[in-house]
């Protein structure tokens, strides 16, 4: 069996790295991150950038992908640049894809990793609950992926050869083509592939990123622009682990029963990014990748869970 990769529970850079795949695999190449500041997030920054990627780690707090940004820098030795960013606003996102192309002048990879989460049974599930999800999730992900496009990811005219002489007098010269492309991977899940108790909203959410995917993968293929969706498992060290997968028993109860009987790691999740994002995977698109050790073939559904949340009075 492969060794498993190393991880840290916490948002720290990885004490020592062993290269599974090219130091080089993304040498100079520029990575806008949502969600980067922590978590899976996190890690996929710090993967890529130890593979020579810039990033651009973006999230509602500033001071948090500063944090990050720091710690990222010095375990690296790669530019990382910090930006505040909501992604269900569009103008936001605008200003700071606008300073990630002013920083570095291009923006090769998009990583859609921002969301938002929680457990709640439907029939307590407010209105705004459920909007504020999908607001995250989905519609975040088609403003960031737009955003890019238009600003960079999109192949078009850019321009015509300038002349003093009168346009009779040219000789025929075809239009400057802007020659870009890129790359996008959604960061989705698995809760659509089957329906899960207490989750109608996330999974709603995520089933609608993965159409998406999908759409804009067929729309978006003939310029270059690659798109796929990886769906994580259980993932150790999570913020969304620690919200979502209950007590540790209840943890530890769902890890053995996957087929590979353990959590991952976001160190793990990261290197499939990684694959994603990079040239091997050049003839990839429109796919959803699932890592999660097989967990979504054979985890129950924890209808207890569901009949302790009913019997509260609380709304969301």
């Amino acid at each position: 069996m492969a060794q498993l990769p190393p991880d840290v529970e916490e948002d720290e850079c990885l004490p020592e790295y062993r290269y599974l795949f090219s130091p080089d695999l993304l040498q100079d190449k520029v990575a806008f991150i949502t969600g980067g500041g922590s978590g899976i997030g996190f890690r996929i920054a710090e993967i890529f950038m130890r593979h020579g990627c810039h990033t651009v780690i973006a999230s509602r707090s500033l001071l948090r992908v500063s944090m990050a940004a720091k710690k990222l820098i010095a375990a690296t030795g790669r530019q990382c640049l910090p930006l505040s960013m909501d992604v269900r606003a569009p103008p936001a996102i605008m200003a700071a894809v606008d300073q990630a192309l002013k920083e570095f002048g291009k923006i090769d990879i998009l990583i859609n990793g921002a969301a938002g989460n929680f457990l709640c049974p439907a029939s307590a599930l407010s209105f705004n609950a459920f909007r504020t999800v999908v607001d995250i999730d989905t519609i975040g992900t088609f403003n960031v992926s737009r955003v890019l496009y238009e600003k960079f990811f999109r192949v078009g005219v850019l321009s015509a050869r300038i002349s003093p002489l009168p346009a009779a007098h040219l000789p025929p010269h075809p239009p400057v083509l802007q020659d870009h492309g890129g790359v996008i991977v959604n960061i989705t899940a698995t809760l659509n592939l089957r329906g899960q108790v207490l989750q109608v909203h996330a999974g709603s959410a995520k089933a609608a990123v993965d159409a998406m995917t999908r759409h804009l993968a067929v729309e978006w293929g003939p310029q270059n622009i690659r798109i796929n969706s990886l769906a994580p498992g259980p993932i150790s060290g999570t913020e969304g682990l620690r919200r979502l997968g209950g007590s540790l028993a209840r943890v530890s109860t769902k890890a053995l029963v996957s087929p590979l009987q353990r959590l991952g790691n976001k160190t793990e999740i990261a290197h499939s990014v990684l694959y994603l994002a990079s040239p091997l995977a050049s003839f990839v698109t429109g796919t959803m990748l699932v890592v999660d050790g097989g967990a979504w073939l054979t985890s129950p559904n924890d209808t207890k869970q569901l009949a302790d949340f009913e019997s509260s009075s609380a709304k969301l």
